[in-house]
């Protein structure tokens, strides 16, 4: 399943993401009503915290909401193809590359200073246009019977290197994929990144999303895989059918495989409800609304201020994740490079 043997494979993960984008604009002119006097959120994060925020509050407000769903990368650019006209008061991601893509269309209004203060010191923009809501942390994880942790590579990067082909896995086709190699390009530059991309065409093994990935190496298919750390801990959580074999690595030391991916929110400049908007973020990033994120099992990290995160989880200030401004992460740059590789 290498890239390089599979071209089809390649082709078909990419076909996904430019199907959701026309499905969300076909969906969104056929189905979708904006219901009258109702917030609305454009949301691509998980459907289940998405609701349970929106539920909370309602009831803590007396303010209405309305969920439209969609993924990351095809709801930012359909929010920039409606424009001003957009029916969205409030974009929620799961990755903030999605979100960087309406911010350079100049469709987003400044962040109320007061929700800004409530979120944790670098888990915002400099621009001051959106913050975070939620933050995952990219992981390796790797088979326990088939690789010891001293064997394993010190660097993301060193799995561009010839002696890992064919020996590990992850989704490519993904947004969350995507996003890690938007921060490695912000933080190590085209070049590098370009030449990584160029060695993953040849040494990985391509799977349809994060949870294929870590039951492929669970199931011994591939030693390693690169994912995001909540879906282990989920099922870890459970059954453990899907990781019982399997144990998280974290690269630290500022690594790109250290990089930490901020879920973000932001408020429509164009939103015919902008106070109502603007608590909504208020309240998602408050300790309140923080605590519904943890209440959800999502098993993301919080980033509220002073608010802890699931026990489970090591901390997220001891990752020494890579210092990368969100602002400059670029999905569209990324899909470029991915698309010269022939990773897509």
């Amino acid at each position: 399943m290498s890239l390089n043997r599979h071209p089809l494979l390649a082709a078909l993960l990419a076909l996904p993401l430019a199907l959701s984008a026309c499905a969300a604009k076909g969906e969104g002119e056929q189905s979708f009503e904006a219901e009258p006097d109702a917030l609305q959120v454009y949301s691509s994060q998980h459907r289940n915290v998405t609701e349970a925020w929106a539920e909370a509050f309602t009831e803590a407000t007396g303010i209405e909401t309305q969920v439209r769903e969609g993924q990351d990368s095809s709801m930012g650019h359909m929010i920039v193809e409606e424009g001003e006209a957009s029916p969205a008061d409030v974009f929620l991601t799961e990755n903030s590359p999605a979100m960087t893509v309406v911010e350079r269309a100049g469709l987003l209004a400044p962040v109320a200073e007061e929700t800004r203060a409530q979120v944790r010191q670098g888990m915002a923009p400099s621009s001051g246009l959106w913050t975070a809501i939620a933050a995952r942390s990219t992981v390796l994880v790797y088979n326990t019977d088939q690789i010891s942790e001293d064997e394993l590579p010190t660097s993301l990067m060193d799995l561009a290197r010839p002696e890992w082909g064919g020996r590990w896995g992850a989704a490519p086709g993904g947004a969350d994929f995507q996003a890690i190699v938007a921060g490695m390009l912000a933080d190590r530059g085209e070049a590098e990144t370009r030449t990584w991309l160029e060695a993953l065409a040849d040494n990985a093994e391509v799977y349809q999303n994060n949870i294929a990935t870590m039951k492929a190496v669970n199931a011994g298919e591939v030693p390693v895989g690169i994912m995001y750390h909540y879906y282990w801990y989920r099922d870890q959580a459970g059954d453990k059918e899907g990781s019982a074999n399997t144990a998280l690595h974290y690269f630290g030391h500022q690594d790109p495989g250290a990089f930490v991916s901020l879920s973000a929110g932001g408020v429509l400049a164009s939103s015919d409800m902008p106070d109502e908007a603007q608590q909504f973020l208020s309240y998602v990033t408050s300790p309140e609304g923080q605590q519904v994120l943890l209440d959800s099992g999502s098993m993301e990290y919080a980033v509220g201020a002073g608010v802890e995160s699931d026990p489970a989880l090591p901390p997220l200030d001891d990752l020494e994740a890579p210092p990368v401004d969100p602002f400059t992460l670029n999905s569209d740059e990324v899909v470029s490079l991915m698309t010269d590789a022939g990773i897509l």
